[in-house]
This record gives structure tokens, sequence and C-alpha cells, in this order.
């Protein structure tokens, strides 16, 4: 038997116990003849004592340890002198008089330091190159608990609810659905690929179709995006469900007690921006982007844009006049609290403005130092003489800011203004510390325009969201709106500013779904290739159905506070979509390429 106890379990009730315990030697102190070990595993920590009145043999073999040796002791549980308990260990009141010690492996000077307390930073390329080892940390070991908890618990909330757990296949077929796609040759079928799923998207509606109403996965997906702090490279996880027979509201019906839930036993954060009921907040997309330049917006603070195209529609001022001229949009912003930014922060904010399409960022700054005086506040500002005191005047009012406050104007096309504005919003709140960690803000950004221009191809439409979604009106809507103006049944859940899921009430209608891809330029041929098997479902009786897949992963980032959600992942990869560890991407040999024919025999 290799142990009787784990390392965090002992305490005071276990004195004159007889133990074997076995773990990593976490940190070693030699005190003339006398040497205390603290031994390590992923329950914590037990102090070990080697005295040479116990045992000169024990005492002989921990003289030649070092950290990260993996041993095995036994000994009796004693209770240490009152003045070296220690407070912060579980374990801290006792230690092990060692009787007996055997190394069962000896470990090489580790590429880093473990012992957190010495708080030595080391960089990310090392870890995770030693993955294996900076895995001993209690803080990942710590976090990989929690992340299986957090799973069973998302799965015992579905099985509660009648939901069926059900894996969809991972070698599957390539479809467009917003990202690259993951490409894996056949050796079978030569010539001819699989795609790893970017999501479960059509099979979960198969699976509605098939009759199995309540449906749910925590599901892997693959999409070849570069990473950032929330978006791991190549592979994440989500919770896929999908359910028959329900509008959007019986959806954010039973996500909502989900995330309330999740947020209570898996965060130290209090729910805030709920409406009266306790409901999250359900914000179309065309006013989210009005008030906040975003489609995720962070509700732990209020900050909301104003739009004051009406009001200055006749001033003076070029940059506002020229933009309305064109069919652009002047809006406003007050920082409360902004004016103590600085000359320099305030062209720090600029370039940030400047880097969502803005061609500058305008301000108005309530200062106690003017020779203007309005409303009894002193102004100062670089376009106060193209504006004029009156209309000056007029806007503070409007906006009701204060001494302190700096106001920051946004004049050109609507999307450019939304999004300068929203950046500029974010980046003042980081500055001002207003993203408070200790609260969790959940909305639903609902309404989202089926078809938008294409980033790739000037002037094409195509589809602004998920192109599987129900067009709200229907057909009819397909053929008498103008694609633009079309919206879609489509929602995503938003956390502290982060997108968390994305959903929708699916299309279930053949002619409705060639009409929607013809006006994204898809002839029903190439619908027929791409969708062959959901258009043929369809032709058998599928029942409405919707649903929503959050990114588990990037909500417990988000609860656990973390920088970069690679720390969610046993064995991420790195910022640049490698994995150090294992060498990957590599080399393949010659043999396997040309056994797929991707190379020639010769």
């Amino acid at each position: 038997m290799l142990r009787t106890h784990t390392c965090g379990e002992l305490n005071k009730k276990d004195v004159e116990k007889i133990v074997e315990l076995t773990g990593w030697v976490h940190r070693r102190r030699d005190h003339g003849g006398l040497i205390f070990i603290d031994l390590r595993d992923r329950y914590g920590l037990t102090q070990l004592t080697f005295n040479p009145d116990v045992s000169q043999e024990a005492l002989k073999k921990a003289d030649k340890l070092r950290n990260e040796w993996v041993i095995k002791v036994k000994g009796k549980v004693g209770l240490r002198p009152n003045d070296m308990i220690n407070k912060k260990l579980k374990t801290g009141e006792i230690e092990i008089k060692c009787l007996e010690i055997e190394i069962l492996s000896k470990s090489k000077t580790p590429p880093f330091e473990l012992d957190e307390e010495k708080n030595i930073e080391t960089n990310e390329a090392s870890r995770l190159k030693y993955r294996f080892i900076d895995l001993r940390r209690p803080k990942l070991q710590e976090i990989l608990k929690i992340k299986n908890e957090f799973f069973q618990h998302i799965r015992k909330y579905f099985n509660d609810r009648n939901f069926i757990e059900i894996q969809t296949p991972i070698l599957a077929n390539s479809s467009p659905e917003g990202a690259r796609d993951f490409l894996v040759p056949s050796r079978l079928y030569q010539g001819k690929f699989y795609a790893l799923p970017q999501a479960p998207q059509q099979f979960k509606q198969l699976l509605m179709i098939g009759g199995l109403d309540k449906y749910f996965q925590i599901a892997p997906c693959f999409r070849d995006e570069d990473p950032r702090m929330d978006r791991h490279y190549g592979e994440f996880y989500q919770l896929d469900m999908e359910m028959s027979f329900v509008e959007q509201e019986d959806i954010w019906q039973v996500m909502e007690p989900l995330c309330i839930e999740i947020t209570k036993k898996f965060s130290n954060k209090k729910l805030v921006a709920l409406e009266n009921d306790g409901s999250f907040k359900k914000i179309p997309w065309k006013d989210v982007m009005n008030k906040y330049g975003t489609d995720k917006p962070d509700l732990r603070f209020d900050m909301e844009i104003t739009q004051i195209t009406k009001i200055v529609k006749d001033c003076g001022f070029v940059v506002f006049a020229q933009a309305i001229e064109v069919g652009g949009v002047v809006h406003a912003l007050k920082i409360e609290g902004g004016a103590k930014f600085s000359r320099k922060e305030i062209d720090e904010i600029t370039e940030i403005a400047k880097s969502k399409g803005a061609k500058g960022l305008a301000y108005i700054k309530l200062t106690q130092n003017s020779n203007i005086k309005t409303q009894n506040l002193e102004i100062s500002s670089p376009i106060l003489k193209f504006l004029g005191e009156e209309l000056t005047d007029k806007i503070i009012r409007e906006l009701k800011a204060e001494a302190g406050d700096i106001i920051f104007f946004g004049a050109d096309n609507w999307k450019t203004v939304c999004l300068s504005l929203g950046a500029v919003r974010n980046e003042c709140a980081l500055r001002l510390g207003l993203k408070d960690n200790t609260k969790a803000a959940w909305c639903w950004v609902i309404d989202f325009p089926m078809y938008d221009y294409s980033e790739i191809e000037q002037g094409r439409i195509d589809f602004a969201h998920n192109p599987f979604s129900m067009p709200q009106g229907g057909l009819k809507a397909l053929e008498t709106k103008e694609p633009l103006e079309i919206l879609a049944y489509q929602y995503d859940l938003v956390l502290n500013g982060f997108e968390v899921s994305s959903g929708a009430i699916r299309n279930h209608q053949p002619e409705i779904m060639y009409k929607a891809f013809e006006i994204a330029g898809y002839t029903k041929e190439e619908v027929d290739k791409k969708f062959g098997a959901i258009i043929r479902a369809f032709e058998y009786g599928a029942p409405p159905h919707g649903g929503n897949a959050p990114g588990i992963d990037r909500i417990l980032m988000v609860f656990l506070d973390l920088d970069s959600i690679r720390d969610i992942y046993a064995f991420p990869k790195d910022g640049h979509g490698k994995d150090l560890m294992m060498n990957s991407p590599s080399e393949v040999d010659k043999k396997q390429l040309k056994e797929l024919e991707i190379i020639s025999q010769d």
C-alpha cells in the first residue's frame, strides 16, 4: 500500500496515528541536524520532521532530498509546538515525525520555481513547455477541480430537466460557419476531406428532426481562429443545447436559472443589472450598439452613449456637419470623473478610437480653470469656439454632465461611431476602475440583423450571424424587405463584456432556407451540396426548434478572474497556436503523406 492518507487531510484528531504519505518534496529546510520537509500532493501540504532521536536512518535519507523528488514516508502524527503552528494550512497544527522514508523517484532541478511563496514570475513559454511540472501548482489543480465540478453541475442541471446527452461526430463535413475549418484528409476516399466540427450545428438540428426534443452535450469545437485572451486556439468546449417546439423565450427560461446557479456556486460575484423580476435584460442589437457601442456590453457600469445628431445638425463645426451631410451621425459619451485624464491619456484614448475607424476624437472637458462658464461649470475644449456657448450648454444639459466630467464625441457613419465610442467606453472604464470583478452582469442581446455587408468582398450581402437562423417574418420578409432591414431570431448571451453564447430559433423550412442563402449569393445547387443532409431532412417533417451554445471555458475564465483562457485547459496551446510541450504542429512522415496522396508516390 503506497499511502494511508493524503497530504491535505490530517489534523490534530489524528495525533498518535501511524500514517503513510506519498507526494512531492515541495520545500526542504535543514536546521542543523533537524530536517523539515513540506510534502505536497493535490490535496495539500503536510510538514514532515526528520529527527535523529526518532530515526537516524530516515534522517540520513532525508538529507539527500531535493525539490520535486517523489517519496513515501511512514511516521507518527504529532502536534506542532504552539509557536510553529501555520494557520494558513489545513494541516498547520500537526507534523509527521518520520520513522521511515523511501525515495520513489528523483527529479532534475525544475526549470522554474513552484514555491509560490517565493513569488518568482515564470514566462508562459517555459510553463507550457514543461506543463507536466506547471500542473503541480495548487492554483492550476484547483482550476481543473473547479472545471470538473462545473461540468458535472451543468450535466446534472440538464439531466434533471429531461435533456439527453448525445455525442455528435468529430469527423464531419466542411461548412461555412464563420471560421476556418480544420481539414482531415481521407485515406479511404483520396482527394476528399473530413472537417473537424466548428460546432455541432447541423447535427443538433438533425437530432430535433429525429424526434429527440431535448438534447445537450458538452461539445468539443474546432476553429482555426487567431488566439486571444478569451479564445483558445484550435479547440474549446461549449454547452450545446437544443429544444423542439419552442420560441426564443423558452430557451431563455431554461438558460437563465442555470446562469444564476453557476454564478452563485462557482464565483464570488454578485448578480447585477437584472430586471425587477430577477430575469436578464433583453436588449435589441440596434439599441445596444447605440447605447454601448458594442454587441457585448459590459453592464457592470452605466456610461451610456447619447445620440445628439439632431441637437448639432445645424452647428458650424465642420466635422459634425460633414458627417451628417453624408448620412452619418454624431454621438456623445459622458465619462464621469474623466476630466482628470491628462493630455497624454486623451491622446491614447483617441488612438483607440482611431483603431475602430474614427478619424479623431473631439471632447469637452469640464474643468475648474477655464475662462468660459456655462451652468456655473467651467469648460475647456479645442472645439468650443466652433460649437459656441449656447450649443455647448445644450449638449451639457442633454448629457447631465457635471464638474469633473469629460464628454467625447464621435462623428462618422453609424457603425464607425458606435464601435469607436464603444472602444472609448471600455478603455475609460478600465482607467477609472469601473470593471468590478465582484459583480456579474448577464444580459441577452436580441434581434440581430440577418444580413450585413461582407467584410471580404465589398458590396456583397452576407449573413451577419448564424446562417441557419429563422428570419423574423419568415419567407415574406425575405421576399419583400431590403436584406439589411431583415432581423433574425438570434440572440447572444453576454457576461461582463464577453460574448459567452450565441443562439437562435432555427430555420426548419426548405423554401425559407433556399431563399435566405440566395440573398447571400448561394445557388440552390451550392446549398444542396453543402447542406444536403439537413435540407433533405427538412422535407420529412421538421419541428420548429432552437437553442444556444454557451462557451463554458470562457464563462469559467470570467468567474475565476483569469488573465487568459489558457489556464482553463490542462494542456493548452500558446498565444501563437503552438503546443510547446508536444511540439505541434509538426512535420509528419512522408510515408503518411504518400498514403493520403498529399504528395506523389515518386
